[in-house]
């Protein structure tokens, strides 16, 4: 199976659900990268902010970082090959890119995640994120 690796500029959480704005390209990332790891997909998010060394360890990602900077994130890569810059693949692109598109698979809604701006969000109720 394609191993599937997501790099994302500086974030306090994945989810999207942080302070007053809730970001839903996050959002909907966080729900796909989840759905398709249960399909036992070999899918991974990093985390500038909190996985520096993933940027560091692999060379097309530093080589990347290098010419385009962070404002080129999010990057997704598929087994050493830039597939995707500035913006997250839809869970029908991921599921392709996994080799899981018309395999019987179909790119089903996403579920809630149990977090919500009434919980606080992965920031504990905080008005400011970062």
């Amino acid at each position: 199976m394609p191993a599937i690796r997501i790099y994302e500029s500086a974030l306090c959480c994945d989810t999207g659900v942080c302070g007053p704005d809730v970001d839903q390209s996050l959002v909907d990332v966080t729900a796909d990268v989840r759905y398709l790891q249960g399909l036992g997909a070999d899918i991974a998010r990093y985390n500038l902010a909190s996985e520096p060394t993933a940027f560091a360890d692999d060379g097309t990602v530093r080589g990347f970082m290098h010419l385009v900077g962070s404002k080129g994130l999010p990057l997704t890569i598929v087994d050493g090959v830039t597939v995707a810059t500035g913006t997250y693949p839809s869970r029908g692109e991921l599921l392709g890119l996994a080799g899981l598109a018309g395999a019987g698979v179909e790119p089903q809604s996403r579920p809630e995640l149990g977090v919500s701006e009434k919980s606080g969000g992965c920031c504990g109720g905080s008005t400011s994120c970062c």
